[in-house]
């Protein structure tokens, strides 16, 4: 009977249902190969055009709320007519093809060796090249092994005697050799179209960052900088106003911290946002404004990987987003600038426009199109919005890419990108310096890092430092050939020089920054770098021995950073992992804040232990405390009464030993200079309550300890 069945043309002609799904399975993954792009530099855009329009408000004295519905109408504005200015600079401009293969996979990055051809003498010219270039490939990975291993080694028991010379001159050899083979290689090389991006891979790296979304939430990490970005976050929610003047001791009275001027822009957006919800600061922060930074911080680390890898971009991706899950556990770690405190401007941008503005770099030095440099100048801007350390980072960074440019003679490139790149953070703080003065003295002398310091609080000691150190100092060889290569040996050269004993201490001298310089490793993309250690070539035919080294390298590093280092997750690192989205304070704390705050207290400040006095503020600026946070006294001269009177009370309210309590009559001499109005210590403090009902204090409030078994009760004194 089948014999007889006859087909129509029509039946022919006409595709299945499934071959008629493949356009659209096609159009998917390529908006899915969009997003992380569409995603990062829409939040770049955006961001900027905020900043912009703060700073444009502030001397005008505008209310944050008014500035944020100016920003949320020109931003929704912005989202029509960008994609349509897209799309007319694309037309006529042929794309990238989606999920091309990477031509380097077959060849090696540094060494460029190719078919040899006789005894015809260019070939001849070739193959010398080719040797010299074999030769001081093997000299830069010689050095950079000897420096990373030293500089891993120097902050151990096993290299205590080791002087820091040893890493610093062999990784500036290896740094310079670096440059050597990245400016032969680029002018030897033609260029080398970037490899495209499939739909499957953004799709691993948008449930990466969802992944990193959802643990922000439940991640807590109590820091006491938290009482200056999250508390000028409140400020603005309640007052709808920015605070010029100091905000921690004083209704916005005293002279504000010459250390934190207000420039960054963060902190107000999560104020206005608060406001315009009708909810707290501190929620709008930890709730909406986090998980939306740890997806763009994941995009941007995906997306410079993606760019910089000759091969293996998800692997090498995951090797780095491992390292900052896994190394954690110092204050100063990456891991601990990343989900922890990404609602810190410095931790956003270490994080995330760090590796963006590496990446827009290499994609101005490829195409130098108008529309990579007006993303450039807008990334300035958004750096500038979140953090000064911009101003330090952001020239040291730019500094060595424009040094690469003008090595293979685009000079034209380097002072372009120098200009839009560098104008506005240097001249926010040139304006800033100029309007309100320098830095306190007494807090730039405060926590200096030398060198081998700075190096190892960054990238650690040990077996983690030595990895580290094998990225900084060989990593550039792993970096696809052409402007990656070039670039990130532009970073790497930069870096060693600053690693060099007695650079730091110059700048310091020059600059007056010495507590925040040691971040001058920031400029480096540390964990991008790490990553691309997994994708080394090996000269086999053999694809799968090229693929299974690379697994067994990631595999091995990954092992690494768990056993030898602490992860985000652990209590080591000072995080906290709770059941559901949580805010980033100890839960006791935060219990005994908000009782001391709901009080029907008397006027005058109220005294507490110094965990509770750093909480409050996180709650209301309604209620003023004594001593926010110590380390700001340095702005107020650690010598004078102010601040004499503030460590002495605080001192009494914490309780301890008897040989460490001061004198009643100091403390009732202090009490009333700072006009302390309500008393709150632990209830087992029977010293503090029995001084204060001297000084005419009486009790009028009491918690219970929660638990029953924890000495967390507390007893409130009110001046009569």
């Amino acid at each position: 009977m089948t014999d007889q069945v006859a087909t129509s043309p029509a039946a022919i002609d006409e595709p299945s249902a499934f071959g008629r799904s493949w356009p659209v399975v096609g159009r998917l993954g390529a908006v899915v190969a969009g997003l992380p792009a569409a995603l990062t530099d829409g939040a770049v855009l955006v961001f900027a055009l905020w900043t912009l329009l703060y700073h444009a408000a502030l001397p005008l004295g505008l209310a944050p709320s008014w500035t944020f519905r100016v920003w949320l109408v020109t931003s929704l504005v912005s989202a029509l007519l960008v994609p349509l200015i897209r799309w007319r600079h694309r037309r006529g401009v042929p794309a990238d093809p989606v999920g091309a293969p990477d031509t380097m996979d077959a060849a090696p990055d540094a060494t460029g060796s190719g078919p040899a051809s006789g005894a015809d003498p260019a070939a001849a010219r070739t193959g010398r090249t080719a040797v010299a270039r074999r030769t001081l490939t093997v000299l830069v990975l010689v050095f950079g092994t000897i420096a990373a291993v030293t500089a891993g080694l120097a902050g151990t028991p096993t290299g205590a005697d080791l002087t820091w010379w040893v890493p610093a001159s062999a990784g500036t050899t290896a740094a310079t050799g670096l440059v050597l083979l990245a400016w032969r290689t680029r002018r030897e090389t033609a260029a080398i179209r970037p490899p495209g991006t499939t739909g499957w891979q953004s799709a691993y790296a948008l449930l990466t960052a969802g992944g990193a979304a959802a643990a922000s939430l439940i991640l807590a990490r109590s820091t006491p900088d938290d009482i200056y970005y999250v508390g000028r976050s409140v400020w603005v929610a309640e007052r709808d106003d920015v605070p010029l003047n100091d905000f921690l001791f004083s209704e916005n009275v005293l002279p504000a911290m010459a250390s934190q001027p207000p420039i960054a822009s963060i902190e107000v957006l999560a104020g206005a946002l608060a406001r315009f919800l009708g909810i707290s600061a501190a929620s709008a922060t930890w709730y909406l404004l986090l998980p939306v930074m740890a997806v763009l911080a994941v995009l941007a680390l995906w997306r410079l990987v993606q760019r910089w890898a000759p091969r293996r971009p998800v692997l090498a991706f995951t090797v780095a987003i491992a390292f900052l899950a896994l190394v954690c556990g110092p204050d100063a770690a990456l891991g601990n600038f990343h989900l922890p405190r990404l609602y810190q401007g410095k931790g956003m941008f270490v994080s995330a426009v760090v590796p963006l503005m590496w990446l827009y770099l290499t994609r101005w030095f490829d195409d130098r199109s108008r529309w990579g440099l007006l993303l450039i100048t807008a990334l300035s801007i958004t750096a500038t919005g979140l953090t000064t350390t911009a101003a330090i980072v952001l020239p040291l960074l730019v500094g060595g890419a424009g040094l690469m440019m003008l090595l293979v003679g685009r000079w034209r490139s380097a002072l372009a990108v120098g200009a839009a790149a560098l104008t506005y953070p240097i001249g926010a703080v040139v304006v800033t310096q100029l309007t309100l003065g320098s830095a306190n003295e007494a807090a730039a002398d405060v926590n200096f890092y030398d060198a081998a310091h700075t190096y190892r609080r960054t990238f650690e000691v040990g077996i983690v430092g030595v990895i580290g150190g094998l990225a900084l100092w060989c990593g550039p060889l792993l970096a696809r050939r052409g402007s990656p290569a070039l670039l990130a040996a532009g970073g790497t050269v930069t870096l060693s020089v600053l690693l060099v004993p007695g650079v730091l201490e110059w700048l310091s001298a020059l600059t007056g920054i010495s507590v925040v310089l040691w971040r001058v490793s920031w400029l480096f993309a540390l964990p991008a770098l790490i990553g691309l250690l997994c994708t080394v070539w090996l000269p086999t035919r053999l694809s799968a021995v090229r693929a299974l080294t690379g697994v067994v390298l990631a595999g091995a590093m990954v092992a690494s950073f768990a056993a030898y280092a602490v992860p985000m997750w652990d209590e080591r690192s000072g995080v906290l992992v709770h059941d559901g989205p949580t805010w980033k304070i100890r839960t006791k704390q935060l219990a005994i804040a908000r009782f001391v705050v709901g009080l029907d207290r008397p006027d005058g400040l109220v005294l507490a232990p110094a965990s509770i006095m750093r909480t409050i503020p996180l709650l209301t600026t309604r209620t003023r405390v004594v001593l926010p946070r110590d380390f700001f006294l340095i702005e107020y001269d650690l010598d004078s009464q102010f601040s004499q009177d503030r460590l002495l009370v605080t001192r009494f309210a914490n309780g301890g030993p008897a040989a460490q309590r001061p004198a009643a009559e100091e403390v009732g001499a202090a009490l009333k200079r700072l006009d302390v109005g309500t008393i709150c210590v632990y209830s087992q403090n029977r010293y503090a309550r029995q001084t204060g009902e001297e000084f005419g204090y009486t009790t009028f409030a009491s918690r219970r300890a929660d638990p029953p078994v924890h000495p967390n009760a507390v007893t409130c004194l009110r001046r009569g």
